[in-house]
């Protein structure tokens, strides 16, 4: 019966560590990204989508585009890509922020209600 017991509390022991473990290891990687914010350029809801799009690159767990202020804001892990490389992707999709302008090709591309020079 004692070695039952033995048995139990180490088992229940070994739960509680490596639930807490596992937690420290949530915190840490929350802790590793970064959230900044991007001016760019755009009208429409067409523009947020594509805006939104074009800034989730590997890394990136979250990017809002707002309308009304024009800001990009993006939570990404800086080991895996930086606001350069996800400025620029979005010039690529035809919308100009301060790290890249798009293309004239692409931007005359848009929609009519994306234009916005």
């Amino acid at each position: 019966m004692k070695t039952l017991k033995i048995i139990i509390v180490a088992f229940l022991s070994m739960i509680l560590v490596s639930g807490s473990y596992a937690k420290s290891k949530d915190l840490s990687k929350a802790a590793a990204t970064k959230t900044e914010t991007l001016k760019v350029s755009g009208n429409c809801g067409m523009c947020k989508t594509r805006i939104e799009k074009a800034a989730k690159l590997d890394g990136v767990s979250k990017a809002k585009w707002n309308s009304e202020d024009k800001m990009l804001s993006v939570t990404y892990d800086p080991d895996k890509t930086n606001m350069d490389l996800i400025g620029k992707s979005v010039a690529v999709a035809g919308h100009d922020n301060p790290k890249a302008k798009a293309e004239d090709k692409t931007y005359n591309a848009l929609p009519g209600c994306c234009k916005y020079r």
